[in-house]
Parts: C-alpha cells; sequence; structure tokens
C-alpha cells in the first residue's frame, strides 16, 4: 500500500506582542502533524508580557468569582429574610379566614405563604390607609390583599373586633370580607377580587378603563348601592356607618352588580346609638357639612356621601371637577341651581347623549337632592331611598 504525500509548506510566522510564533502546517489528508516549535524573539521581554496576561486573567477571574459569591450572598440574605418574615408571620400573627366558596380548598398558612410573596408589580392600588395587591390563586379564584399600617394597641383591638364582625356581613351588594391577618407590624383584609374595577375608574379613568355606561346600567348601580348601604344601616347588628362613600369605594362584579366596598374606615355603632365620635375622615367633596362641625360620623352622613355618588352618576362629573374649581364653586351647588331653573337634562352627562328618559332621570336628580338636604334629619334613610329609586323606575316603565 502506498501512503500518500506529505507535502510541508515553509513555517508561517504569527506575531503576537514581542513574540513571534512558527508553526509547520500539512498539506493534505492530515496524516502527519510536525510538532510546532517556538522560537522567541527578544526572549526577556515576551516572558515579561506573558507574566502580565497570566497576572491579568487571574485577577480578572478572582474578581469574576468574588462577584459572583456576593452576589450569591446578597441573594441568600434576602431570601432568608423573605423567610423569616413568613416564618414570624406564621407564628406571630392571627389569621383569620371566613368560610367562602373561593377560600375553602386554601390553609392559612400555605395562602399567608403566597401572600407574602406578592411585590410591586402586584399592586393595583394604593391610598391613605394602605396599598391593595392582587392575589391570584389557580385559574379561577382572584383576591385583593389590602395591606394596613398598625395603628395604637386600643386601635388595633377595635380593628379586630371589628374585622370579625365583618366577616359575617354577606350581601350581593358588598363587597365580601375573605379574611385578614393581624401581626405586630402590619394588618392584612382579604376581599374578593371585583374584574370590573371601581365606578370612579369607568367614569374619568384614562381613556382605556373608561366603559360606556348606559342609563339602565347606571340606575342599576345607584341602586345596587342603596341597597348595600341600606343593609349596613339598618340589617346590621351593630348597625354600620361607613363614612367613606365614594365612587372609589363602589366596585363592579362580573355582572357589572355594585358592590360597597372599603371598611377600612368604617365604624361600628353600638346598639341603640345613633352616631359615633370619631376624627374626621373621608374624602373631600362626599363629606356631609355637619361632619366638619361635630366629627361624628351618622347614618345621614353616609346618605349625603351617596347622594355624591348619585350625582357623578347623573353628570359623569367628579365633585372635585377642575369647572368647579375655576368657577368657585363645586358639585352639588351647581346641580342645585340648574334643578331650580328647570334645567336637569342640561346637567346629564353627555356621554348618555339622548338615549336616557328624561323623566325618570328628573326623578333621580330630585332623590339626590333629598339626600343632599342641608339638615341631617330632612335627609331620608338608605330604605327609603331604596323605595324612592324602585318607585322612579317604576313611574315611568
Amino acid at each position: 500500500m502506498t501512503l500518500p504525500a506529505i507535502h510541508m509548506i515553509q513555517p508561517v510566522p504569527i506575531d503576537w506582542g514581542q513574540c513571534t510564533f512558527f508553526f509547520h502546517a500539512i498539506l493534505p489528508n492530515c496524516l502527519l502533524i510536525e510538532t510546532p516549535v517556538l522560537l522567541l524573539q527578544h526572549s526577556h521581554d515576551c516572558k515579561m508580557h506573558i507574566t502580565m496576561v497570566a497576572l491579568y486573567i487571574t485577577i480578572c477571574s478572582i474578581l469574576f468569582i468574588v462577584s459572583k459569591m456576593l452576589i450569591s450572598f446578597l441573594l441568600y440574605k434576602k431570601w432568608a429574610r423573605k423567610k423569616r418574615i413568613i416564618e414570624n408571620s406564621l407564628t406571630g400573627g392571627k389569621m383569620v379566614m371566613f368560610r367562602s366558596a373561593a377560600m375553602q380548598s386554601l390553609s392559612p398558612k400555605s395562602f399567608l405563604t403566597m401572600i407574602m410573596g406578592l411585590s410591586n408589580k402586584d399592586i393595583i392600588g394604593s391610598g391613605g390607609y394602605g396599598t391593595v395587591y392582587r392575589l391570584s390563586v389557580g385559574e379561577k379564584a382572584a383576591f385583593a390583599v389590602k395591606k394596613l399600617s398598625r395603628g395604637s394597641v386600643e386601635m388595633d383591638r377595635g380593628f379586630e373586633r371589628e374585622l370579625d364582625t365583618m366577616g359575617d356581613i354577606k350581601h350581593r351588594n358588598i363587597v365580601p370580607l375573605c379574611g385578614y391577618y393581624a401581626a405586630p407590624h402590619f394588618n392584612l383584609l382579604i376581599y374578593e377580587l371585583m374584574p370590573n374595577g371601581s365606578l370612579d375608574t369607568i367614569l374619568h379613568g384614562k381613556e382605556e378603563t373608561r366603559r360606556a355606561l348606559g342609563w339602565e346600567a347606571r340606575h342599576k348601580i345607584a341602586a345596587g348601592v342603596a341597597r348595600g348601604l341600606a343593609y349596613l344601616h339598618h340589617d346590621c347588628i351593630p348597625h354600620v356607618i361607613h363614612r367613606d362613600i365614594k365612587s372609589s369605594n363602589i366596585l363592579l362584579d362580573h355582572n357589572m352588580e355594585a358592590r360597597v366596598s372599603d371598611f377600612g374606615l368604617a365604624t361600628l355603632m353600638k346598639p341603640n346609638h345613633s352616631h359615633v365620635t370619631t376624627v374626621v375622615a373621608g374624602t373631600f367633596g362626599y363629606l356631609a357639612p355637619e361632619y366638619f362641625e361635630t366629627g361624628r360620623a351618622t347614618t345621614k352622613g353616609d346618605v349625603y356621601s351617596y347622594g355624591v355618588v348619585l350625582l357623578e352618576l347623573l353628570t359623569g362629573k367628579r365633585p372635585t371637577d377642575e369647572s368647579f374649581l375655576e368657577n368657585g364653586t363645586r358639585l352639588v351647588t351647581w346641580v342645585k341651581e340648574t334643578m331650580e331653573e328647570k334645567r336637569e337634562e342640561h346637567a346629564v352627562d353627555s356621554a348618555l347623549e339622548s338615549s336616557f328618559p328624561a323623566e325618570e332621570v328628573k326623578l333621580v336628580f330630585k332623590v339626590a337632592d333629598k339626600c343632599l338636604e342641608s339638615e341631617p334629619c330632612n335627609r331620608p334613610t338608605m330604605a327609603e331611598v331604596v323605595k324612592l329609586l324602585e318607585q322612579a323606575k317604576n313611574t315611568t316603565a
């Protein structure tokens, strides 16, 4: 057998800094490779160069390893801290879960562990009383978790007493409280998440969050809120004063049914007492005038706030609309003046155009006007408001 010919070529120089490498190439078939020969020029300088390169590579490698170790250590600290928070919370706090279809498959420990995993990307709202997070459990169940700061010891005792009572409240027009957690440094309120957001967002939000609300939908929302408040005022023992009725505290479920929410400001009344005295709290534009003078929360104060919400549904305007501030007036005053001039149709939300029953709308304006009487004793109860809205609907049917 004849071996293939081996062709040698001349050594090829390759420069690298002050070092020159020579090698012999073999052609063709790569049957035989000749050992490379390294010839050094200026050997001293070349050795120094190689030493510097090796030192540079070594330093970079060490820095890389140290940085990786530091990052790993910081991540571990963060994980360990979160783990301690969960463990401390599970042992140092009180988790209460009320019976509901959404909560029945969850244990308090597993649910709280999921809550502790929430981050800023899960925030769906915030206010003066806390931050609200969205918590999804599986494909169907979703909750709104409101994190509150702890107050005084006395306030915390009242907090737990109030929420134990609130957990028993079940009504189709009230956002159900599914549970709560009381810990040394914070409190959590857990509600069912309402998929259609708040009335405020639908009426006044950004273009992408607004939704066209016809008159039938607006009347349905008004009646639903009235029924929810009537239940709190008259059917709950002890009676409940909400104290912060506003469009952002009216949420809408998947059927666009109104649900009264946010009892962070709600105060439970003792039986046979018509008011409670506390610090003034609520939202500007919705509070009854006597509230600023007396600091007394009453059911009639809630009626006044409801009247403002009713005007929002009718006019599509916020009580603090810029147009009112520019003219030195407010929503309530503007509507009352319009009603005195018998021009209610000019105050109706332009989004409704002409597609609304004029007589029924006028009757609802009158219901709002009754709720906004300056004297609390002249305002109807929420049970009476429910009947007035039903009458307005039936009169024009």
